[in-house]
C-alpha cells in the first residue's frame, strides 16, 4: 500500500468545482490518470467515510486519501494494475462498485461522424440509455445531445438523484454528452440535470430518446431492454406487397384507451396483451385488412389523441411495457393484419421536462416565435433546418418501423408543417428565403423521411388538408413522397351531403361526385376518422339527415358508397356500431348496441363490406387509375359507375340517396348476361326494408346511358347496390 504522492495533490479550485458539479471536464480529472511517473485514481464520493482501491478479487490495492475537507479521494494505482474497483464505507456500511470514470465512451468514430452529419439511421441505438457490456462490465450507457449546456449529469435512483455524482463527458464536435454507469440496468429511473451556458440550473429533463417512462405524477425516463422474440417472419417477408397501392386497405382506427375497458375492475384500460386477445380477434372477424393505433408515443394527458407527445421513442406506459406493444403488433401480423401508427413530427408540447429550451437554448425549436410556436395548440415547432433535429425525427420514424414492426406511419398535421403562415395573420410569420410561405426546410425533411421509410418496405400517410401538389407523388417527380394522402375534401363534401334531409339532397348531388374530378391526383385514403366524432360534431349516425330510420338507412348507403368509391378506406372505431354518442376518452364504445337489431345490422354490413372488398379486385386494384372507373349514368338522385380490376373484371355500384324506392329503373351496362346482386345495404339482415332484386338480374340487349345493354332494377330507398356480372353473352 502506497500513500498518495505529492504530485497527486489537487488544486482547491478543481476540488471545489468537482464537489459543486461544475467541473467542465470531469473525465480529465476523475478516474485513472498519470501524474508524473505514477498513476493515480481520483473519485468523488459524497458521504463516504473511507474509499479503497481493490482488484477484481477484492484484494486491497491502495487506501485512498481524502483531499481537504471535501469528498474527493485520491489513491495510487500499482504499475501492473489495469483494472480496479472501489470499496466505499459510509453510514450505511461497506460496498464495492466500479468507477464510471475509468470507462471510455462506446461512441465510435463512425458514430461521431454520422451524428455530426445528421445521418445516423439508428441514432436511437447511440443516444438515450442502453444496457451494454463495456470492458467486460455490465452497465448502462447514457448519451444526450445538449451542445450549449455547460454541464450535464445523469441523475437516478442509483445516485440519490444527485447531479454532482455522475457528470457526463462532453464531445464538442457533435454536442453530445455521455457516460457509462456500471451496475445500472433495466428498470433504472433517471433524468438529465443540465446547467445552461451561464451555469444556471435548468428544469430537470426526461430523456428525448427514452424507451419507456414512469407513470404520473412522475415523469422520469426508465431504462428498458427488449426481450421480445418476433413470430411474424411470414408477414415481414411480404410486407412491401401487403402495403402496395394495388392491394386492399380497409383500416380500423383505434384509440387504445377507449375501444374497450374493463368495467369489472374500475373501468380500467385494457393492456396491450389484453388487446392482443380481444382487439386482434375483433378486427380479424370484422374483415379489416389494417389497423391504425393511437395514441402510442408517451404523452401527458390521458384524454388526448396523443398529439402532444413528450416521449417520441417511448410507447406509453398506460397499456403496458414496450414489449407488450411488440406482442400486440406481432399478433396482428400473425393474423394477416397490417399495423399503422399515428406519428406526430409537426410539434411538441411545452412541458418543462420535455424538449423545449432543452439546454437553455431553442435547441429543437426555433428561437423566433413566428417560426417556433403554434399558438392554436400552444405547442412548439421543430426546427427542420437543423440536421440534428431532422436526424432525431427520421431516426424516430425508422425506430417504430424497425423496432416495433409498424407497417406505416400516419403523419399528423402535415399542412401545418408545409406552410409558414399556417393559421397565422399577417405579421405573425416569416417568409422563406424566396419570399414565399412554403416551409422549404419542412419539405426537405418530409422528402427524406418518406424515402428512408419506404426503403424499409413501410408506407407513409399524410393527413394534409390543402391543395399542395404531389403529396403522394415520388420525390424524383418533385412530390413529397408520401404513399397516401387522406382525402379530407371528400370527407367534408360527402358528410355535408349526407347531413341534408333526403328530400333536399338532389340539389347538392355535386358534393357526392366532385371528388371524382380529382380522385386520381393523389393516392387517396377516404377517412371517416376520429376527428369527425368529437368536438360536438356528433356521431356519424347523428350527422345523417332524416328521421331515425332514415338515419340508419343513409349511414348504410353511405358506407356502401364509400367502399365503391376509388380510394383506400378508414373507419374510426364505433362507426361500425352506428354509435349515437360522440367519442369519450373515459369510457368504452357502446358495445351494448350490438344487441339492438338496427345497430347490429350496420355492424354486419361493415363486416360484409370488408369481406366483399377484399375478395373483389375491382374495388381496390385500380384505385389510383382513371381507367379503373367508368361512369354509367344517373339523375339528380341516383349515381352509378363501374369499377374494374387489372384483368378487366367489373363490379357495378348504384346509389339511391332518397327515401323513395325506384322500380323498373333502367341502368346501362357494357355487357349482357346475368348480374348477381352481391350487396344491398337495404337488406333485411342489415336492418333495411328487404327490398331488392332477388339476388340475380338478367341484362337486356337494350341500350341505355350510351351502353349496349341495360338492367331493369328495383332500387331500394336510401341504399347502395353492388352487382357482379357473370360471363358475357
Amino acid at each position: 500500500m502506497k500513500a498518495a504522492t505529492p504530485e497527486s495533490a489537487c488544486d482547491p479550485a478543481i476540488l471545489e468545482a468537482v464537489a459543486a458539479g461544475r467541473h467542465a471536464d470531469p473525465f480529465s480529472f476523475l478516474g485513472p490518470h498519470k501524474v508524473g511517473a505514477s498513476r493515480v485514481v481520483r473519485c468523488f464520493q459524497p458521504g463516504a467515510d473511507a474509499v479503497d482501491l481493490i482488484d477484481g478479487d477484492g484484494q486491497l490495492l491502495a487506501r485512498m486519501e481524502r483531499q481537504g475537507s471535501g469528498d474527493v479521494f485520491i489513491g495510487p494505482l500499482p504499475p501492473r494494475s489495469r483494472r480496479y474497483r472501489l470499496r466505499i464505507t459510509n453510514e450505511h456500511g461497506t460496498f464495492e462498485t466500479e468507477d464510471p470514470y475509468r470507462f471510455p465512451s462506446p461512441l465510435g468514430e463512425l458514430d461521431m461522424h454520422l451524428i455530426g452529419q445528421g445521418q445516423h439511421q439508428r441514432l436511437y441505438d447511440k443516444l438515450g440509455a442502453h444496457p451494454v457490456k463495456l470492458l467486460g462490465v455490465e452497465g448502462v450507457h447514457f448519451a444526450v445531445w445538449a451542445p450549449n449546456a455547460s454541464r450535464v449529469s445523469v441523475i437516478a435512483d442509483f445516485n440519490e438523484w444527485d447531479g454532482r455524482r455522475h457528470v457526463m463527458r462532453f464531445h464538442p464536435g457533435i454536442g453530445v454528452w455521455d457516460i457509462f454507469i456500471p451496475g445500472a440496468g433495466p428498470g433504472t429511473h433517471y433524468k438529465f440535470e443540465l446547467l445552461d451556458a451561464a451555469g444556471n440550473l435548468l428544469p430537470l429533463k426526461s430523456d428525448p430518446y427514452a424507451r419507456f417512462s414512469e407513470s404520473p405524477p412522475g415523469n422520469a425516463s426508465v431504462v428498458y431492454e427488449s426481450r421480445h422474440a418476433w413470430q411474424d417472419d411470414d408477414w415481414m417477408s411480404g410486407r412491401g406487397r401487403a402495403m402496395a397501392l394495388d392491394r386492399p386497405q380497409s383500416t380500423y382506427e383505434v384509440h387504445l384507451g377507449s375501444w374497450r375497458r374493463n368495467a369489472l375492475e374500475g373501468n380500467r384500460w385494457l393492456s396491450y396483451r389484453e388487446l392482443a386477445d380481444e382487439l386482434v380477434d375483433y378486427v380479424s372477424d370484422m374483415g379489416f385488412t389494417h389497423v391504425e393505433l393511437l395514441p402510442v408515443a408517451e404523452h401527458p394527458f390521458d384524454g388526448s389523441w396523443g398529439y402532444q407527445p413528450v416521449g417520441l421513442y417511448a410507447p406509453t406506459w398506460r397499456f403496458g411495457k414496450p414489449d407488450d406493444l411488440r406482442y400486440l403488433v406481432d399478433r396482428f401480423h400473425q393474423a394477416g393484419i397490417g399495423v399503422i401508427v399515428d406519428w406526430v413530427p409537426a410539434h411538441f408540447p411545452r412541458d418543462p421536462n420535455g424538449l423545449g429550451r432543452f439546454d437553455g437554448t431553442a435547441l429543437y425549436e426555433h428561437e423566433d416565435p413566428r417560426r417556433g410556436e403554434h399558438t392554436d395548440w400552444d405547442t412548439l415547432i421543430y426546427n427542420y433546418g437543423r440536421n440534428e433535429v431532422i436526424n432525431y425525427l427520421v431516426s424516430n420514424a425508422l425506430f417504430w418501423v424497425d423496432e416495433f414492426h409498424f407497417d406505416g406511419l400516419r403523419v399528423d398535421a402535415v399542412a401545418s408543417m408545409l406552410y409558414l403562415d399556417y393559421s397565422r395573420e399577417p405579421g405573425e410569420w416569416l417568409p422563406n428565403e424566396e419570399g414565399g410561405n412554403e416551409n422549404l426546410e419542412a419539405v426537405a425533411f418530409l422528402r427524406r423521411l418518406n424515402e428512408e421509410v419506404h426503403q424499409r418496405g413501410a408506407v407513409t400517410i399524410a393527413e394534409e388538408s390543402t391543395a399542395w401538389p404531389g403529396v403522394s407523388r415520388p420525390t424524383y417527380m418533385g412530390g413529397l413522397g408520401f404513399s397516401y394522402k387522406w382525402n379530407m375534401g371528400w370527407m367534408n363534401d360527402t358528410l355535408f351531403y349526407m347531413g341534408k334531409d333526403p328530400v333536399h339532397r338532389k340539389h347538392h348531388q355535386n358534393a357526392m361526385t366532385f371528388g371524382l374530378l380529382y380522385a386520381f391526383r393523389e393516392n387517396f385514403v377516404l377517412p371517416l376518422s376520429h376527428d369527425e366524432v368529437v368536438h360536438q360534431k356528433g356521431s356519424l349516425l347523428d350527422r345523417m339527415g332524416g328521421d331515425e330510420r332514415g338515419e340508419f338507412a343513409s349511414l348504410r348507403a353511405y358506407f356502401g358508397y364509400m367502399y365503391g368509391h376509388p380510394g383506400k378506406k378508414l373507419l374510426f372505431m364505433g362507426d361500425e356500431l352506428a354509435q349515437r354518442s360522440e367519442w369519450d376518452h373515459d369510457r368504452s364504445l357502446d358495445w351494448h348496441l350490438c344487441d339492438t337489431p338496427m345497430h347490429a345490422g350496420v355492424q354486419k354490413l361493415v363486416r360484409d363490406l370488408n369481406r366483399l372488398y377484399a375478395d373483389t379486385p375491382a374495388l381496390y386494384e385500380r384505385d389510383f387509375e382513371p381507367t379503373g372507373i367508368e361512369w354509367i349514368g344517373g339523375d339528380e338522385e341516383v349515381l352509378s359507375w363501374l369499377r374494374r380490376a387489372h384483368n378487366g373484371d367489373p363490379i357495378l355500384i348504384i346509389m339511391n340517396f332518397v327515401p323513395v324506392a325506384r322500380r323498373n329503373y333502367r341502368i346501362g351496362v357494357p355487357q349482357g348476361g346475368t348480374y348477381a346482386e352481391v350487396l344491398n345495404t337495404d337488406a333485411a339482415e342489415y336492418g333495411g326494408s328487404g327490398l331488392g332484386n332477388l339476388g340475380v338480374v338478367q341484362a337486356r340487349a337494350e341500350g341505355c346511358h350510351g351502353w349496349p345493354f341495360s338492367l331493369e332494377l328495383t332500387l331500394p330507398p336510401l341504399a347502395t347496390l353492388m352487382l357482379k356480372p357473370g360471363p358475357s353473352e
